[in-house]
């Protein structure tokens, strides 16, 4: 095992912190935004995946706290392009969890060989986004022309 990186590593985190908590904003306007027939599940799994960014950034906090960094108070810049069809949404979610699949995967390579732990974290959230990304994928095939 090689010495982690804390910096990088803090630095990473914040990235992350600062990104789900884009997505706590995203979700919830999405959710607000939804019209149509199926308006009714598609705001649950918008408030939910709200809920979740706001658990995934609390928990990427207490780690960046533990290894003695600042948690910041900014958000990630959030585009609003004023398109709200349900397609829409679904598109710009998924580019959303795309780029948050990408920061975890940064924070992997750089604990890698360095804190289990934190390995161990990036993986599981890994495979969080990447669950994200398939069920998004499956609610978009339904617009596909």
């Amino acid at each position: 095992m090689h010495e982690l990186n804390v910096e990088k590593t803090n630095d990473i985190l914040t990235k992350i912190m600062e990104y789900e908590l884009a997505g706590v904003v995203r979700y919830t306007h999405y959710s607000l935004m939804v019209t149509g027939p199926y308006r009714l599940p598609i705001v649950d799994f918008f408030k939910a995946q709200a809920t979740e960014s706001l658990m995934h950034a609390q928990q990427v906090g207490e780690i960046l706290t533990g290894l003695e960094g600042h948690p910041s108070l900014r958000v990630a810049p959030i585009q609003e392009t004023y398109q709200h069809s349900v397609r829409d949404i679904l598109q710009e979610s998924l580019n959303h969890e795309k780029a948050a699949l990408d920061l975890y995967k940064e924070l992997l390579d750089t604990v890698e060989g360095a804190s289990v732990y934190l390995e161990e974290f990036a993986r599981n959230m890994i495979g969080t986004e990447e669950m994200h990304n398939i069920e998004i994928k499956k609610m978009l095939r339904d617009f596909s022309v």
